[in-house]
């Protein structure tokens, strides 16, 4: 399989690129929006430049409930809007990725003096069905009292009144975001993570490029464009100040929080959504050899470059899981894992966090920056076209010679259109599994590489092949790192082991075993010192604490 480089190695050359050229957009934000404004932008014939300050989706992108879902909840809003776009969405990312974007069966139950009565829910999920276009397969059933427990033995038989059973659709949000970016260098982007914006040029009081600073080499450099776009997220706010033109709407942030539990504490048959008792709604998710559940929704006015879950939030959690499951005892002991990331709301007079719109909103400065906040994972790709269509609005207006495409982000498959649909994926598991078994994997194994390269398990394996080492889970970790490495841009073991492969979040223990050999391969591959692995070294058990330590006595 040929691949694009896309590799830090390489990181001197990029950034000579990036000061060479003239750039018709520069999208600040390398989360899911900004991935997928730069492959719609540079798919219509633009030239884009991607920046982001950090590591690509570390942001609310790799934080999220992992879900493209349908908004059910907004039903409840009467935004049918919202419904129906998200809704249809979800049709169509699983097309373009169907080993990203996996069928999710979730069940409603219907409880008691609950949020949702039987009848309510028979007509909303009917509503739901119709709005997001549910094919047969997929369209809602309503299950009895007796139905809803075969599928659901944990639920509580007091008090359950029946089920509603529906499509949704489970993601790697920051895998997403990754392979839009891998996509859209196949058109006319050039993209760098670790490399902050720190001022906009302007020409005429109108912005014509931006001086990012390189958080490598710590040095500065100027990137020259036509327009740029901010999709920053939670920090939108913040580049709107540094343009001066932070007035009017604003954001308002909520912290969302997710705990990871070994299956076997919380084995939940598939996925559920229910009641917890101060009247919101919670997510239980099996995935692999985890159950993970969220989320919060509390309003966050902290720093928003280390938000983390707290003792309060734990708690919270827990006792919402044990109130639902009443054979369920979970204790903060039986945590994991978890993550804490921010919804950028835009905020609304008198509304609490729970009933802010997920409706995105576009702004645009008096000198031209154009900056997107709000909306939903689910909804990356409209956000996308709404916003490069105001920006090929204006490249036209100014040049009425240049001839751009629509937007056809829905015709453009991730990873180079590796699977037509889900039975193609099955299918590839399979016969990875059946290639690696004889090796001493698991098909878990096979699972975990093909939802996460697709395809590019075959380069993953090549390299595989070719690595010298006894311990199998040390070498084929060895080989995804070179391929992360050399396609993936990754810069430092914490892009490897929390976005590239969400082992942080899914498989913890891992990271403990294969740290020294993967810290000793880096240092091989990025000529490091022994003092940076060191540095390496504290940082990711300082993750590892921060994400799954919840004693009482925690510092």
């Amino acid at each position: 399989m040929s691949l694009k480089e896309f590799s830090n190695l390489n990181r001197n050359k990029t950034i000579l690129n990036l000061c060479k050229d003239t750039f018709d957009l520069v999208v600040i934000g390398g989360g899911i929006t900004g991935a997928g404004i730069a492959l719609d932008a540079s798919s219509r014939g633009l030239k884009v430049a991607l920046i982001e300050k950090n590591d690509f989706a570390s942001g609310t992108s790799s934080k999220s409930t992992k879900l493209i879902h349908g908004g059910l909840r907004y039903l409840k809003q009467f935004d049918f809007w919202l419904v129906k776009e998200v809704g249809s969405e979800r049709a169509i990312v699983h097309k373009l990725a169907p080993h990203l974007v996996l069928p999710e069966k979730m069940l409603l139950p219907l409880m008691e003096n609950g949020s949702y009565g039987k009848w309510l829910t028979s007509i909303g999920l009917k509503v739901y069905d119709i709005l997001a276009q549910v094919t047969d397969e997929d369209k809602r059933q309503m299950l009895e009292k007796e139905d809803a427990l075969i599928l659901e033995p944990l639920l509580p038989t007091k008090n359950l009144n029946g089920a509603g059973y529906y499509a949704e659709y489970r993601t790697d949000d920051a895998r997403l975001t990754i392979e839009n970016i891998k996509t859209s260098l196949n058109y006319d982007t050039t993209a760098l993570n670790y490399a902050s914006v720190e001022e906009f040029i302007y020409t005429d009081k109108k912005i014509t490029g931006v001086v990012v600073k390189d958080a490598v080499s710590g040095s500065e450099f100027k990137i020259k464009s036509k327009y740029v776009v901010s999709a920053t997220g939670p920090w939108v706010d913040d580049l709107r100040a540094v343009n001066n033109s932070n007035k009017g709407k604003h954001l308002y942030l909520t912290k969302g929080v997710h705990l990871v539990f070994p299956y076997e504490k919380l084995p939940v048959q598939q996925s559920v959504y229910f009641d917890i008792p101060d009247g919101r709604m919670m997510f239980a998710i099996p995935r692999g050899n985890t159950t993970y559940v969220g989320t919060t929704d509390t309003h966050y006015t902290e720093n928003k470059d280390k938000v983390k879950t707290d003792l309060a939030d734990a708690m919270y959690l827990i006792s919402a899981v044990n109130n639902m499951f009443p054979t369920i005892e979970l204790s903060l002991d039986d945590i994991v894992s978890s993550w804490a990331g921010l919804r950028p709301l835009i905020h609304e007079e008198g509304k609490s966090a729970s009933e802010l719109s997920r409706k995105d909103e576009i702004f645009t400065s008096d000198t031209g920056l154009i900056s997107i906040a709000g909306g939903k994972l689910t909804g990356y790709r409209k956000m996308a076209e709404r916003v490069v269509d105001r920006v090929v609005k204006l490249v036209e207006e100014a040049d009425s010679t240049k001839e751009l495409k629509s937007c056809h982000t829905d015709e453009i498959p991730l990873c180079k259109n590796a699977f037509k649909n889900a039975k193609e994926v099955k299918e590839y598991i399979l016969e990875i599994t059946s290639r690696i078994q004889a090796d001493g994997f698991k098909a878990h194994d096979a699972w975990f590489l093909v939802t996460n390269y697709a395809k590019q398990t075959e380069v993953v394996l090549e390299t595989y092949a070719l690595i010298n080492d006894k311990d199998i889970k040390v070498r084929l970790a060895k080989a995804e790192l070179l391929f992360c490495i050399h396609y993936e841009m990754i810069q430092n073991p914490m892009d490897f082991f929390i976005r590239r492969t969400g082992r942080l979040y899914f498989d913890i223990e891992s990271i403990r075993y294969l740290m020294d050999p993967i810290l000793e391969e880096f240092k091989k591959v990025f000529k490091l010192s022994d003092n940076k692995i060191e540095d390496y070294r504290q940082e990711l058990e300082h993750e590892i604490d921060e994400h799954s330590n919840f004693s009482l006595n925690r510092d």
